[in-house]
């Protein structure tokens, strides 16, 4: 990552989805919370305080949510990797990384998931 890069970052976004590969994980939505750091140069939005001029944090909570909502995961690692994809290509983000954590997977654990950073090429 370019060390004059910055980072907009969304903070346990909490979602219901369909993930899982086990029966019991197929009946019904279960949770998700989501850490994503956004790498994006914040200086045009600076200078112009103006939207269109950085990474609209709403509009890919947004988006984040409709994908939760309209598609099926079995795996952790599918959805992050589409949530990485969608913000390098739809938000035009230099680089960003994604936690995703199944609070309701495992009884013993406080949560259970995957981190992956992805980068643009």
């Amino acid at each position: 990552m370019n060390p004059e890069m910055d980072i907009v970052f969304i903070s346990q976004l909490k979602l219901d989805t369909m993930i899982g590969i086990h029966d019991w994980e197929r009946e019904k939505a279960q949770p998700i919370i989501l850490d994503i750091d956004i790498g994006c140069s914040i200086s045009s939005a600076v200078e112009s305080d103006q939207i269109e001029h950085c990474i609209d944090y709403f509009s890919v909570c947004e988006r984040i949510k409709t994908l939760a909502k309209t598609h099926q995961y079995q795996l952790v690692e599918s959805f992050a990797e589409e949530v990485s994809r969608i913000i390098l290509q739809e938000f035009m983000a230099q680089w960003v990384r994604v936690k995703l954590n199944k609070p309701v997977a495992v009884n013993e654990a406080s949560g259970v998931g995957v981190i992956i950073e992805r980068y643009r090429t």
